[in-house]
């Protein structure tokens, strides 16, 4: 098993990696598994929800697509994505920090 597997946005059944061509399903829930919610450039803060701003918009995000830019999305459906709330809190007290 690789050191960061992917698991299902919906369930979080790890998913094989022989398991996560366009067709291929989960085989806990039958969700499909390469879609936009199991990569790692997802992101709904983002223009299309997706942080690679190069790759084509996938309007159905649980649907298996033939996106190029797919990559595994690290820790799961309930990983956090991007930086966090005290991420940007230090950046801007950083950027506004009075002298």
């Amino acid at each position: 098993m690789s050191p960061n597997p992917l698991l299902c946005y919906h369930c979080a059944a790890v998913i094989p990696s022989s398991n996560q061509g366009r067709q291929d399903t989960c085989e806990n829930c039958g969700r499909d598994t390469r879609v936009c919610k199991n990569c790692k450039h997802y992101d709904r803060n983002y223009n299309n929800e997706c942080r690679e701003e190069q790759a084509a918009r996938q309007v159905e995000k649980e649907k298996g697509n033939f996106c190029e830019w797919f990559q595994v999305r690290e820790g799961g459906p309930n990983a956090p994505q991007g930086k966090t709330k005290q991420d940007l809190k230090s950046a801007a007290d950083a950027l506004f920090k009075k002298k």
